[in-house]
């Protein structure tokens, strides 16, 4: 098994526990990120077709962060054309450095330069130097304590 095979079954273990279900299935159509699509509290995951082990953090933090009678509605119709707004992006991303970190995982691992729009630099020096936008509102979710932040009170808002 390759690092990113290891690295893989490591994230789908962890969001399993959590309650984020990962189903594997084969996607046929156009994803947002390769191998990737969500529904509910579920991601589907096509293994032949994911280049990016750390997308699937970054996709469960969406679902993390979405108020719970909300979930149910992700990846359908019936989901605010609005989701996930710029506070939600926020919080998916500084959530899945929290389980980065709690995984023992590298940071490039998500913020792999492929992704972020050419900031997963950035976002790892931020993060490093314990830089933590979005903080305050991840904490105002309830997931987290400012003063404890990487560490996570529960995972699901």
């Amino acid at each position: 098994m390759n690092s990113d095979e290891t690295t893989l079954n490591q994230i789908i273990q962890f969001l399993n526990s959590i309650q984020i279900r990962v189903i594997p299935t084969q996607l046929n159509e156009t994803t947002f990120l390769p191998g990737l699509q969500l529904k509910g509290q579920s991601i589907l995951i096509d293994k032949d077709r994911l280049k990016y082990p750390g997308d699937l953090l970054h996709e469960a933090g969406h679902i993390a962060v979405t108020e719970a009678s909300l979930r149910p509605l992700i990846g359908t119709p019936e989901m605010d054309n609005n989701w996930p707004n710029l506070g939600d992006e926020i919080v998916a991303i500084l959530w899945s450095y929290a389980a980065l970190r709690h995984l023992d995982l590298e940071p490039k691992v998500v913020f792999h330069p492929q992704g972020y729009k050419n900031a997963s630099n950035w976002f790892i020096e931020q993060f490093t130097n314990e830089t933590y936008m979005g903080l305050p509102l991840l904490s105002w979710m309830g997931l987290c304590n400012t003063e404890d932040f990487p560490v996570m009170k529960r995972w699901l808002r």
